[in-house]
This record gives structure tokens, sequence and C-alpha cells, in this order.
């Protein structure tokens, strides 16, 4: 039943298969994955992964209406079933924002509605920023400016509200390495021996996981700490972090009047602790004119209950707005 409070549907639509998929090569180093479902003549749409570095999933798919949308899913660089996994190399936002481009061209699309949550925000903000003419609107959750505040806080803020995590995380390094976290796991993450690469991976990914949700969710962590996604997104996230990003620092809130003039919305749980909420409501004061949602009983995780409804609804509004 659609929530009463509000007639836009807010559940998942059911699971669809691909009706197009492949690998663009990109560069002589870097594939991209890519996908295609929904509707091959319907608005299209783009969803951009988190982390960086933790790829795509079947069931983002299931966000958009498929009657209406064409979904356009696909794997970063070095992340998912991009090839080659980890990689990093060339692996810049700049290179992102490139392949997001190139990925438009080889599809054929004028515009698209670009969804993003968390890393997926970012770079959202960053593609639409350098190329406002080809975003029909944004879709944002869980937003992550990148900033060096928030890149400390990932690393030493959430000792506060996840102790228990944060102490496994920070336990696997040696006691004189932990006042420089990041470049402690940077070495090891870019270390070429499996044995010393891989439990570093699982360590940051399961941090992640465990403080990504506002109650406990085995599921999520038991995701977080598969191999592939786990040295995924790992290994180009603390690249990411230690290269602030390729960005200037506060770049997005600085060139966000280039896109005020799109249609946004943007989804914040209010107990996210991976990416909290100051962020998403500097964003929402820089660029008024978004439609801001703020769920009350949710974390980071887009699977949370709340979120995922929000999300739903916001597609739906897009929808409506665009057939009208």
């Amino acid at each position: 039943m659609p929530d009463q409070r509000d007639p836009v549907r807010s559940e998942l639509f059911p699971p669809i298969e691909p009706y197009s998929s492949g690998m663009l090569r990109l560069d002589a180093v870097h594939r991209m994955y890519w996908e295609q479902s929904g509707n091959p003549s319907g608005v299209p749409v783009v969803f951009l992964h988190g982390g960086p570095g933790a790829g795509s999933s079947p069931e983002h798919r299931r966000f958009f209406d498929p009657a209406f949308y064409r979904i356009v899913l696909l794997d970063q660089r070095g992340a998912g079933r991009s090839q080659p996994h980890g990689e990093l190399n060339d692996n810049t936002t700049p290179h992102l924002i490139d392949d997001l481009e190139q990925l438009r061209t080889h599809l054929g699309i004028e515009r698209w509605l670009v969804f993003g949550g968390s890393w997926g925000s970012t770079l959202a903000l960053a593609y639409a920023e350098a190329h406002p003419q080809r975003c029909l609107g944004l879709v944002l959750r869980g937003i992550f400016l990148c900033r060096q505040s928030e890149i400390e806080w990932f690393l030493y803020g959430l000792k506060a509200i996840f102790p228990e995590a944060w102490r496994a995380f920070s336990g696997l390094l040696d006691a004189d390495e932990r006042t420089d976290i990041l470049n402690a796991y940077h070495r090891r993450l870019t270390h070429p021996l499996p044995g010393v690469h891989m439990p570093a991976a699982r360590a940051w990914s399961v941090y992640e996981g465990s403080c990504s949700t506002l109650l406990p969710s085995p599921e999520t962590v038991s995701y977080f700490s598969g191999d592939s996604v786990a040295l995924g997104l790992a290994r180009i996230e603390a690249h990411y972090f230690v290269n602030r990003i390729f960005l200037p620092e506060n770049a997005l809130l600085d060139n966000i009047g280039r896109i005020r003039h799109l249609p946004g919305v943007i989804v914040q749980g209010r107990y996210d602790a991976v990416c909290p909420i100051v962020s998403a409501d500097d964003l929402h004061r820089a660029w008024p004119e978004a439609r801001y949602v703020v769920v009350p009983d949710a974390g980071h995780s887009a699977w949370e209950p709340g979120i995922r409804a929000e999300l739903v609804r916001a597609t739906e509004r897009f929808r409506l707005e665009l057939d009208s």
C-alpha cells in the first residue's frame, strides 16, 4: 500500500534484468562496465554508486520505474566489474567525470537524470557542475562533500559513536601509526602482496559497513566484508582521501551556482554517522532551491527503510514532472 501521507509510490520496483550491457574502453588501462535496463525509449537516469570503489548492484535498478526510465548503471574505474579491479593509475575525480561523458556519448544520450548517494553524491555534484547542460536534475543521498573535516570525521570522529568498530579499525595498525591512520592504511592497501592488502581492505570496509546503519545490520556488514567489495572500496577510498579527491577544498559548494537552476532532491538520514547531516545542511543552505528531506529514523545506508522510500518518492516525483 502507498504511504497514506504521500500518494507518490515509496516501495522499490520489482527486480529486472538489463537489456544491454558492455565494457567501455576508457583508455589504455581502464575498461568500464555499464548496463541498461527498463525502457529503451524512456527518460535516461544514471546511477552513481558510492565509495569511491563500492560498485553497483542489481538492486540499484529498483529505485526507478522501469516503464518510464532508461536506467543506466555503471561501475566506476577500478570498482565492481570494471577492469582492472582496484586499479589506481589514472583514477581521479576528473577522470570519472570524463568517463560519464564518454558513456553518455557512447549510449547516444543527450541529457540524463543523475542519481547518487554518499560518494555518488560527490561525483554527481562534480559532474553536474562540470556539465550542467547534460543534466535533467539530481537526486542525492547521504551527502559527502569530501572536505578535510569529513575525512577526519570518518577516520577519527566515528570513534565517538562506534567505539567498538573504531577499535577494530585502528587496531589493525601499530600503536605508533594511529596518529596517521589514512597513510598507514594507504601503505597497506597499495602493497602488492594480498597477505598485506587484503586484511587492511577487510578492516576498512567492515568499519564503514558497521557504521552505515542506524540499527545493527549483519547483512550490511557481510556485504562489505566480501573480498571484491572490500578491496575496491578500501583501496580506492584511501587513494581518493590521500589525494583530497583531486579537487580544491570546498570546490563543490564554491561552484554550486552552476547547478542551482536544476531541479534537485537531497535525502539525508538524521543519524547518518558516516556522512553526518551537517554536510547535507551546508549543501541545502548553498542550494536552497533543492528539495531537502531529512529522514528522522535513519543512518547512512540507502537501504534504510525511510531513506529507500524517500529515494523512490524522489524518482517518482521526477517521473511525474518529466512526463507532464
